[in-house]
This record gives structure tokens, sequence and C-alpha cells, in this order.
């Protein structure tokens, strides 16, 4: 396995260190490469680190789109992994992409650099979600949204924890939501750090939302059992489709420069 090349900085006691290079990096000290995908390879994406979740019926939030396999929906060209919702005879078809048994972690650093979508209906999402519902199915085993964007609040990304006890339809999720400008004209890198006392969320290099284990059991931390990545391209539905969508949006596409997973050496 070849490493990628990696301008990083770290974390010293608690403080940002510099960077340099291109990328605005937040890995912890301590912590190594242990999974990625530099998306360098062109066609389809690594069969080896990512499986498919295909077809419709909503999602459980009324989405519109159709996920597929396919390389209209699906595809790694320059260096990126391309995910493209398009408009065809009426129907939308997006992909939706998980690491689930190719890639489940217990804590760890996650880095992705990625443009998000523009355009009034689309709902893209870099998020995780537990490799076995220990708990119960959802929101009792947990989720864990790095990034979430919705194309009517353009510039706003999201970042939430999802349990039984804190939940949006309880309208208890522990959230940040802050204008990061340009999240659709260029990449920025968004991080999270899982370990047993907290998930710490980054943009760029920069705390931008902490949860912390509260020691009240499973609902209201669920976040010890191994859990999986998810990218995908949503279209309406119960958020993303609040305002409606655009009538002149036919395609909308988000990139992926790099997915990357570090652990602790122990």
């Amino acid at each position: 396995m070849k490493l990628p090349l990696i301008p990083f900085c770290v974390m010293a006691a608690g403080l940002l260190a510099s960077c340099t290079g291109k990328t605005a990096s937040s890995v912890p000290e301590g912590m190594e490469l242990v999974w990625f995908d530099e998306f360098e390879t062109d066609g389809a994406p690594d069969a080896s680190k990512w499986e498919y979740s295909t077809g419709g019926n909503g999602w459980g939030n009324a989405e519109l789109q159709f996920y597929t396999d396919t390389r209209d929906n699906s595809i790694v060209k320059n260096g990126n992994l391309v995910i493209t919702a398009k408009l065809d005879n009426g129907k939308w078809t997006s992909a939706r992409l998980k690491t689930q048994y190719k890639g489940d972690w217990l804590y760890g650093y996650f880095e992705i650099r990625a443009r998000l979508p523009e355009g009034v209906g689309t709902w893209p999402a870099v998020w995780m979600l537990p490799t076995h519902s220990s708990y119960g199915q959802w929101p009792r085993s947990g989720e864990i949204d790095i990034v979430e964007h919705v194309g009517f609040d353009q510039d706003v990304i999201h970042a939430t924890a999802h349990t039984k006890a804190f939940n949006h339809r309880l309208g208890t999720q522990p959230n940040r939501h802050d204008v990061v400008p340009g999240v659709s004209k260029k990449y920025h890198v968004y991080g999270l750090e899982w370990n047993p006392q907290y998930l710490q969320w980054y943009v760029d290099g920069k705390p931008f939302h902490r949860f912390e284990n509260t020691g009240k059991g499973w609902e209201e931390w669920p976040f010890d059992k191994p859990f999986h990545l998810i990218l995908n391209l949503a279209i309406g539905g119960s958020w993303g489709g609040q305002n409606g969508i655009d009538r002149n949006l036919k395609e909308a596409v988000m990139k992926v420069d790099y997915v990357r997973v570090y652990q602790r050496k122990d």
C-alpha cells in the first residue's frame, strides 16, 4: 500500500499548530494513517473500499433520488470521486457509497476534503452509521454527521450527532451550523475526532463543534461500537426539499478529493 504524501499539522497541547501546503488538517498527535482513498485511478470507485446503497423509496426522509451504482452517478476522475445527481425524464438519480464491512472503525480521526454541490433542493452529506445496530434501529445506535449542507441555505454547513436521547425528531440533537464561505466553489477539509470522551469536529483545521460523552449510558452515548463512512448526494426530502427544488436544476455535482482515517497505535 503506497501511502499518500500528506502536508498536515498536528494538535499540540490542545492548540492548533501551523500548517503548510494546500491541506488545512488537524490530525491529533500520536495518530497514524490506517485507511485512505486518494481517488487516483480513473473509473469505478475502488471495490475493495467502497460498497453501494442502491434504490429509492425515500430513504426515510422522503428523498426523490434513486441511488445507482453506475458511472453516470459516481466515477473517479482527475483525482476526485465525483458524485452526480441527474434529472432524466422527470426522475432523479444519484449515488450513495459506504465503507461498511470494508472500513469499519471504533474511534479515530476521519478527514475528508470535498467540494459540495449547489442548487436549491440538494442535500449532500458525509456521515457515519453503526456497522451493527447493537442498541436497536435509528436513532438508538447513533449517527454522526461530519458535514451536511442543504442548497436552500447556501454556504451554511451542519455538524450533528444523533442518539436515542438526542435527535432531530425530538429537537434535542447536538448540532452546530455556521457559514463557511464557498463550500460549493472550492474544497474544504472536514474532520472528526472520535474517542471515548467526545466527538470533535473540525473545518479547515479549526475546531468547529464538540459533543461530550455524558457518561449516562447508551441512550445518550452509543458511540462505543464500530461505525462506517457514507458519502451521498440526496435530492429533495424532508430537509433538503423544504424550499422545493429549483426547476432549472438538472444536475448537481459533489467532488471528494480524498478520504483518510487515522487511529492511535495502541
